[in-house]
């Protein structure tokens, strides 16, 4: 009898791990998928449907075989720069290569971006906003801090790359 109780728990546990019978292969996460040139968003971003009456983007044979999808914020970031009395405004826009899900959350997320994104600006020192590499260095930090906020809401990050649109040091 304990062995028959052992035989059952270990089939239905064998079952359950998707070992044999019902399941059918590995679950894949839902998370944003890759978009290749040309191929359609799954999730377009809302006001999208207002573009369908223009012509469709043509891509280059070069470079990526993923297309690049951008969200430009409206209003500009200020901020103090760290131990100086300066400012810094800039201008933002972020890239992402996976599906529209990803610029849906940042536009959903967006008040607690703004705040990391201030936060980072904050802990910037004159010196690196008027070097071209520590300008390099603030784009990553700002790109990790926009991923950390998606990926601490969402799950998931997907933000490739933050993009000044406007820089001033004053």
């Amino acid at each position: 009898m304990l062995l028959l109780a052992l035989g059952a728990g270990g089939a239905y546990g064998a079952y359950a791990a998707g070992l044999f019978g019902g399941a059918k292969g590995a679950h894949e996460p839902d998370e944003p998928k890759l978009v290749l040139k040309g191929d359609k968003d799954p999730y377009p971003l809302p006001g999208a449907e207002k573009q369908k009456d223009a012509p469709a983007p043509v891509y280059g044979e070069g470079g990526s075989k993923y297309r690049t999808a951008y969200y430009s914020f409206e209003e500009s970031f200020t901020s103090n720069l760290a131990d100086s009395p300066g400012l810094v405004q800039v201008e933002l826009a972020v890239s992402t290569r996976r599906d529209g899900r990803v610029l849906q959350w940042v536009q959903n997320h967006e008040l607690a971006i703004r705040s990391a994104i201030l936060a980072q600006l904050a802990a910037t020192t004159e010196a690196e906003v008027y070097d071209v590499e520590g300008k390099k260095k603030l784009a990553t930090r700002l790109t990790r801090a926009v991923n950390a906020v998606l990926e601490e809401n969402e799950g998931f990050g997907g933000i490739d790359a933050v993009h000044f649109r406007g820089f001033l040091v004053q």
